[in-house]
């Protein structure tokens, strides 16, 4: 899979047609919004319940302490939902013009129609856009907007919703689900495969907005999927937030990658919030590249519960000029014979600043564990700051568990060779980070590693763009 994010998406609405909706809410988070919201949607009562508790949650919760960067955010400024006009799509053709248009600039159409096995797009907080391949409905495959689940299959929906990430989890939490709308529900039944990916597109439609989509993976017994999410915004006058959420849960014997890639413009705010739950045998990877946004909060987590899991995160962070990019991964050994492996890689330049904060959490019952966390960081001139926090919660005395963490400078000597031998200073940075982060790109599947290296050139182009 490989999204054109060398594309330029148009930088101002000025410059772009702009898009027509039918319902946008803002103001003060009180419960006659959130009541608003759920009669709009034709909730079932439980899903409205759901949303007020984790209102007054978040008006009981205290910031995070670990929350920087966001001062100046003004929540009540912000549209908390936005639905575009015209009806959900089956075929790009009925997709309204002027938002099909950002999905054709990002190339969605003709990777759809080549590499994948089913799409989810959100433009807003609405899905614009949900298609799955006829063989994988026939299989039993579900593939389709959350808030479309939520009505078609209510009690499977309600089983898992909110139990993988609870609400009470921080107070960005108890935001989401309160004002959660759009995204993708995926259930693969027992002992189906899907190899090619699946996909969820998000894009920020304009200024002063916040996207709270909520997708929701099930994997049965011995399944396999492999699902890509690509959020993307153009650049705005005013910010924009986001506050997504991601909860899988993974039956015994099955298997997900999951991979994000985020090229947010500049001044959107992003919290990432993701976690994976494991039964017996079960695995979880992460790939996470964050590029973009003005600040980033991303932390994804598997609980490792049952005997002989495994999870694996690999995080890839950019901060190129005065921005925060903090993340991380968490891994909790609940199980025995569980293993877990953190690779981190973040690179700041231009004054940027990338904080790494990771948990690895052995319970005291699981036995013969193993968990390996890696943490390197390149910074790129003298403006720039890198920080590591792992914490690491070892209860269990048969366990291993290993942490390392380096830290280097593009030097002064290095970036002269690079501009004697004809390149700018932008390809000369670029070329360094790609060197930086070879070994890992090297042990990524082709797909992933081209993702990759295709947001990478944009972060250090002059082109303008969607980051």
């Amino acid at each position: 899979m490989n999204i054109n994010l060398k594309h330029e998406i148009p930088l101002t609405l000025g410059e772009a047609r702009p898009v027509k909706y039918e319902v946008r809410l803002k103001g003060e988070l009180t419960e006659e919004l959130v009541r608003e919201l759920s009669e709009l949607k034709g909730e079932p009562e439980w899903m409205l319940n759901l949303r007020l508790r984790a209102l007054e949650w978040f008006h009981k919760l205290p910031m995070p302490k670990w929350v920087r960067g966001v001062e100046e955010l003004d929540l009540s400024r912000l549209v908390l939902y936005s639905k575009p006009k015209g009806s959900l799509a089956t075929e790009w053709g009925d997709v309204p013009p002027e938002i099909r248009r950002y999905y054709e600039a990002l190339g969605i159409p003709e990777q759809e129609a080549k590499l994948l096995s089913g799409i989810n797009a959100t433009f807003g907080s609405e899905s614009i856009y949900s298609k799955l391949r006829d063989s994988l409905r026939s299989k039993g495959v579900i593939m389709m907007p959350t808030e479309e689940a939520v009505r078609k299959y209510p009690e499977l929906v309600r089983k898992y919703f909110g139990r993988v990430f609870p609400y009470t989890d921080h107070k960005f939490a108890a935001l989401h689900t309160a004002f959660w709308s759009g995204g993708a529900f995926v259930y693969v039944p027992p002992n189906v495969r899907i190899d090619q990916p699946l996909e969820a597109l998000f894009l920020i439609g304009s200024p002063l907005e916040g996207q709270f989509e909520h997708t929701l993976i099930i994997a049965g017994e011995n399944s396999y999927l492999n699902f890509i999410e690509a959020c993307a915004a153009p650049r705005y006058s005013g910010e924009s937030f986001h506050d997504g959420m991601v909860e899988i849960y993974a039956h015994r014997g099955a298997t997900v990658k999951f991979t994000t890639i985020q090229n947010w413009s500049k001044n959107v705010i992003n919290f990432g919030n993701k976690r994976a739950i494991l039964e017996e045998g079960a695995r979880v990877d992460w790939m996470i590249g964050s590029l973009g946004s003005k600040v980033s909060y991303e932390y994804p987590m598997s609980v490792m519960k049952g005997a002989g899991s495994s999870s694996q995160a690999i995080m890839v962070s950019i901060a190129k000029g005065p921005y925060i990019k903090d993340g991380g991964a968490k891994m909790i050994h609940a199980a025995p014979n569980t293993k877990s492996r953190i690779v981190s890689k973040s690179i700041s330049g231009d004054g940027g600043l990338t904080i790494y904060r990771g948990l690895i959490k052995v319970l005291r019952r699981a036995a013969n564990s193993f968990a390996h966390a890696e943490c390197d960081s390149l910074i790129l001139d003298n403006s720039s700051q890198s920080f590591t926090y792992p914490h690491n919660q070892v209860d269990e005395p048969t366990s291993t568990v290993i942490h390392e963490a380096t830290a280097g400078r593009l030097g002064e000597e290095q970036l002269f060779y690079l501009l004697s031998r004809g390149l700018s200073e932008a390809e000369a940075k670029s070329l360094a980070v790609m060197g930086f982060l070879d070994d890992l790109l090297i042990q990524l599947p082709f797909e992933y590693a081209n993702i990759l290296r295709s947001v990478i050139e944009v972060e250090f182009s002059r082109l303008g763009g969607v980051g």
